[in-house]
């Protein structure tokens, strides 16, 4: 049989990728040229490939194991690998939490350098740095309205944007967002917004006394849409690190969530997805009591609808060269391309 290395395969870029995989008690080996995952069962042990060249982010959750040929492999082709605790929903890169997710990102001294050097440029200017934080939050309610009135599904569920319960909200998001001249403002007009919009969508569903939890017990629907709003936040987690690997910008380096946090550039490109897709559905598959595997496999088909990680991309790029000269670099080194 001919064998193939990763490089042989026809490029995807990162913003069209399709599969985003978590597993469970297996290993995930390398056999031959291909990327498999093996799970043990009592007769026979079943093999199933993973589309490498086609995948942005594996979770690797309880039970699970990975080969070095196949991690070789990974890196290759360009995919952020993490281990995580039981259904991928750990609280992500935190201090003091048991299990934290672990992101393994592919190495490379070829990775692009023009989105850093225009994050740079910017990032250490108070002012300037405050503009950008400014620019992802209008981004933010820009996405929420694109997608609010495109998803016949969302409006089907009274997930309206001119709903005049929300208009006041917006507006008001609105006002203090461009009036704020500083980061603090900026945090308290958000979690103004956020709670607003938790009431929303809990008057929506009929979602009674819900109070926002990161750890819920799954016994009642108010359970469920908090294990499921962490779920999928872990989710958009993980397209805003795999963005970011792409375009070769620290995490460190936030707009919004402070200048200390390690990870916390994740949280501001998470953040301009969360809103408008996550939340809503963790809500509406509550109401429906859908399974864990259910409102995963609804809220990464509402990625892909939306072409969510499309907009991070797009979004960030835009941010990192806005008013910067930038020297047109080759195709081949240029941002968003397979690894």
């Amino acid at each position: 049989m001919e064998q193939f290395s990763p490089s042989d395969m026809k490029t995807i870029l990162h913003s069209k990728r399709a599969n985003m995989y978590y597993l469970e008690y297996c290993r995930v080996m390398q056999k031959d040229g291909r990327v498999l995952f093996l799970t043990e069962q009592k007769k026979e042990n079943l093999y199933y490939n993973i589309p490498i060249a086609n995948t942005t982010v594996i979770l690797l959750g309880t039970g699970t194991s990975i080969t070095q040929a196949a991690m070789r492999m990974l890196s290759q082709a360009g995919v952020l690998v993490g281990f995580s605790g039981g259904g991928g929903t750990p609280l992500y890169m935190a201090n003091g939490v048991e299990q934290p997710i672990e992101w393994m990102t592919p190495q490379s001294e070829y990775r692009p350098t023009e989105y850093l050097q225009g994050w740079m440029r910017f990032w250490f200017d108070d002012d300037k740095r405050l503009a950008a934080a400014k620019l992802f939050q209008q981004a933010r309610i820009a996405f929420i309205e694109k997608t609010w009135q495109k998803d016949r599904d969302l409006k089907s569920e009274g997930f309206q944007f001119d709903d005049k319960s929300m208009q006041g909200a917006f507006q008001t998001f609105h006002t203090r967002t461009d009036s704020a001249t500083k980061h603090a403002e900026l945090l308290l007009t958000e979690a103004q917004l956020t709670k607003a919009l938790y009431k929303f969508a809990s008057n929506n569903t009929s979602t009674e006394k819900f109070t926002r939890q990161h750890q819920g017990s799954s016994k009642n629907n108010v359970d469920k849409a908090n294990d499921f709003l962490n779920h999928g936040n872990y989710l958009a987690y993980g397209l805003a690190a795999s963005c970011l690997w792409v375009l070769g910008i620290p995490h460190g380096f936030a707009v919004m969530h402070g200048k200390t946090r390690r990870g916390a550039l994740i949280f501001d490109v998470a953040d301009l997805i969360k809103d408008a897709l996550v939340l809503p559905w963790a809500f509406i598959c509550a109401k429906e009591n859908a399974t864990e595997q259910e409102f995963r496999q609804q809220i990464l088909q509402a990625f892909t609808d939306h072409k969510a990680l499309d907009f991070m991309f797009d979004t960030v790029k835009d941010i990192a060269l806005q008013n910067h000269a930038v020297t047109e670099v080759p195709k081949e080194q240029n941002g968003d391309q397979q690894a």
